[in-house]
C-alpha cells in the first residue's frame, strides 16, 4: 500500500493557500512587501539621527506651506511653492492655479515630496526593499491625489456646472456599462476595431500549426522580392497582430509593400492544458519549426528574423544556439524593445525576487497559466496615472468616453503565459540574469550572446516602461557584431508602431563595429542627435543592405513539403480568448 505523502500534502496545502490569496493581490507577495517595509521600518527606527531629520523637514516644508497658503488667497498672481515634476500632468488645468485648488494641489506635492525624501536614501536598506516601498508610497499618494475626487477637483466641478449635470449622469452610464460588460465578458472595442475585419487584414495564409504556432505567410504585392525573407516573431505575452494593426500602420504591409516575404508566428493562448510548455517549447515548436517550414517554402535563402519583445528575447537565446551549433539558417537579427540583459530591467524588477517569484509559482500552479488579469495589474502599477486614475477620472467623473483606436483595441486582447515557461523565464532571466551571464542552457549546454556573428539591428523607445532603452543597450556589451542602435520617441508598443508620416516621431541611430570603442547610454545620447521621421524607414534600408537581389516571389506555402496553405489570415490562434 502507497504510504501518503505528507510533505507534499502540506507544500500543496500552502499552494492552494496562495493561489487563493494572490486572486485578491493581483499575484502580488504580500510576504516581498511585508519584507521590504520591515527592512525601511527597521531602519528607519534604528537612526535617530534621521527620524530627528525628518521630522525636521516635515516642519520646515509645513510652515512654508502655511506662510505660502496665506499669500495665495490673498494674492492670486503667488507663484507655486513647488512645481510638479516634468512629466506629471495632474495639476496642468488652469483651474488648479485658482484658490482654493493651488492650495489643496500644493499641500498635495509638498507631501509627496516629503514621502520621497522619507522612503529613500535610508542607510541599511537594501536597494531592491528601498524600492519596493518607495514605489508603494507613490500608489498610495497617487490614489489619494486631489485630482481623484470630485469636492477637490476643480475640473470636475467646472464639467458639472458647464453642462448642468449631464457630465455625472454620463460618467455613471460609463460606469454601468463597463460594470454591466465585465460581468457579461463583452468586449467594448469589437464595435469599432476587430481582427480580420480592420485590425490583422494583410492578405496571407498560415501555411504550418503545431500545438504552439500558427505561421503565416504573408501574400507579395510586389512583382519581385528580396531574396531572403522575413520572420518576424512577437512577444507571445500579447497578440501578434500589433504588427499588423490598421492597414496605414501595419508593419507587416509596409514591409510586404516593400518586397519583402514576410512570414510571422502567431501564438497560441495557453490554458490550463498547457501548463508544461517550457521555454525548451517556445524555441523548439516556436522559432525553430517556424524556420524550419520557412526553409521548405522558400529553399536555399538565409532568413533575415525580427523579435519584439519577448520574442525578440526569444530569438537572440536562439541565435545564439544556432552560431554555437554552426547553424548559419539566420541572415541578419532584428530587436526590437528586446532585453537581453536585466540587471537594469527598470520598475518590472520591482516585483522580482525569491519571494515574489515563489508566490507568483503558487498562483500560476493552481490554473496551470497566469491570468491577463494578473499581468494587466503588474502593468497597470507601473503607470498607474496614466493607466488608472486618469482613466477613472476623465470617464466616470468628467463624462468622457475616449475614442478607442486600434491600439488601444489590441492592449485590451491579452493573452495567458503557462505555468513552467513563465516560471523559467521569470527565473533565468530576471532574477539570475542567465542569458547575459553565459549561463542559459539550450539542448542542455549554455548559450553566449558573443558566438552572433550576423548583423544585429537593436531599436529601444524613449519613454519605454517594459523594457527601458537603457536595459536594451547593454546588448552593445553582449555582443561582438556589427550593431545599428536605433533609439525612438514614445512608448513600448507605440514607439514600435511608428510607421512613416506619422506626427511627431523621431530618432537617433548609430553603427558599432566589432572594433569600435564602448561607450555608456548617456555618451551614446549625447553624441547622436535626433533624426525627424519614422525608424521604418532606416530599418528598411538595412535589410535591404543586408539582402542579397530580388527575385520571383516564392509559392504560398509547400505543399510537396507539408505545408499547405491551411486558412487565411489571421488564421485561428488569434481568436483565442
Amino acid at each position: 500500500m502507497t504510504q501518503p505523502n505528507f510533505t507534499e500534502l502540506k507544500n500543496s496545502i500552502d499552494r492552494v493557500m496562495h493561489a487563493f490569496e494572490g486572486r485578491f493581490t493581483q499575484g502580488i507577495s504580500p510576504a516581498s512587501l511585508a519584507l521590504a517595509y520591515a527592512d525601511w521600518l527597521i531602519h528607519v527606527g534604528h537612526s535617530p539621527g534621521k527620524m530627528n531629520e525628518l521630522l525636521e523637514n516635515l516642519t520646515r516644508k509645513q510652515q512654508a506651506y502655511l506662510v505660502w497658503s496665506i499669500r495665495a488667497a490673498i494674492d492670486p498672481e503667488t507663484p507655486p511653492l513647488i512645481q510638479p515634476l516634468e512629466q506629471d500632468r495632474r495639476f496642468n488645468d488652469p483651474a488648479w492655479q485658482t484658490f482654493p485648488y493651488n492650495v489643496i494641489a500644493e499641500g498635495f506635492l509638498m507631501h509627496e515630496q516629503w514621502w520621497h525624501y522619507a522612503t529613500t536614501g535610508i542607510p541599511g536598506v537594501a536597494k531592491h526593499h528601498e524600492n519596493v516601498v518607495s514605489f508603494a508610497a507613490r500608489q498610495w499618494l497617487d490614489m489619494l491625489s486631489p485630482t481623484n475626487f470630485p469636492l477637490t477637483n476643480p475640473k470636475i466641478i467646472n464639467r458639472a456646472i458647464e453642462t448642468n449635470g449631464e457630465s455625472v449622469f454620463k460618467g455613471l452610464s460609463n460606469l454601468m456599462e463597463d460594470v454591466q460588460a465585465q460581468m457579461l465578458g463583452s468586449e467594448r472595442h469589437c464595435e469599432e476595431h476587430c481582427v480580420g475585419k480592420n485590425l490583422a487584414v494583410t492578405k496571407g495564409e498560415v501555411v504550418y500549426r503545431n500545438r504552439l504556432i500558427e505561421l503565416i505567410q504573408y501574400a507579395p504585392t510586389t512583382q519581385e522580392v528580396h531574396a531572403e525573407p522575413v520572420l518576424i516573431i512577437p512577444a507571445w505575452i500579447m497578440k501578434y497582430y500589433i504588427l499588423d494593426l490598421s492597414e496605414h500602420n501595419s508593419m507587416v504591409k509596409y514591409l510586404v509593400d516593400k518586397g519583402h516575404t514576410v512570414f510571422m508566428i502567431s501564438w497560441h493562448n495557453p490554458d490550463a492544458d498547457d501548463r508544461d510548455l517550457a521555454m525548451k517549447d517556445y524555441i523548439n515548436r516556436g522559432v525553430r519549426d517556424a524556420l524550419k517550414a520557412i526553409n521548405a517554402i522558400v529553399p536555399d535563402q538565409k532568413v533575415h528574423a525580427a523579435g519584439y519583445c519577448l520574442g525578440g528575447t526569444l530569438l537572440a537565446t536562439t541565435a545564439a544556439a544556432m552560431a554555437r551549433d554552426e547553424d548559419n539558417r539566420l541572415k541578419s537579427l532584428s530587436l526590437f524593445t528586446a532585453q537581453t540583459d536585466f540587471t537594469e530591467a527598470g520598475e518590472l524588477m520591482l516585483f522580482i525576487d525569491e519571494s515574489q517569484l515563489s508566490y507568483m509559482e503558487d498562483v500560476m500552479w493552481d490554473r496551470g497559466y497566469l491570468d491577463t488579469s494578473q499581468m494587466a495589474g503588474a502593468f497597470t502599477l507601473l503607470r498607474s496615472y496614466d493607466l488608472l486614475w486618469s482613466r477613472l477620472v476623465s470617464e466616470y467623473l468628467l463624462g468622457e468616453r475616449p475614442h478607442m483606436n486600434d491600439l488601444m483595441a489590441w492592449n485590451s486582447d491579452s493573452t495567458r503565459m503557462p505555468y513552467k515557461m513563465h516560471t523559467q523565464y521569470l527565473r533565468s532571466m530576471f532574477l539570475r540574469n542567465d542569458l547575459a551571464s553565459g549561463r542559459f542552457i539550450v539542448d542542455d549546454r549554455p548559450v553566449s550572446l558573443r558566438d552572433i556573428r550576423v548583423p544585429i539591428f537593436s531599436v529601444a523607445t524613449e519613454k519605454d516602461h517594459v523594457a527601458p532603452w537603457r536595459s536594451v543597450y547593454k546588448l552593445h556589451g553582449l555582443v561582438n557584431t556589427d550593431l545599428t542602435f536605433i533609439l525612438t520617441s514614445g512608448g513600448h508598443n507605440a514607439g514600435i508602431v511608428s510607421e512613416p508620416g506619422h506626427p511627431r516621431r523621431a530618432y537617433r541611430i548609430a553603427e558599432n563595429k566589432p572594433d569600435d570603442k564602448y561607450i555608456s547610454a548617456d555618451e551614446w545620447l549625447n553624441r547622436y542627435s535626433k533624426q525627424t521621421g519614422s525608424w521604418w524607414e532606416p530599418w528598411s534600408d538595412w535589410l535591404e543592405q543586408h539582402s542579397s537581389g530580388r527575385q520571383s516571389p516564392p509559392a504560398m506555402g509547400n505543399t510537396e513539403q507539408g505545408y499547405a496553405p491551411l486558412c487565411p489570415a489571421p488564421g485561428t490562434y488569434v481568436f483565442e480568448k
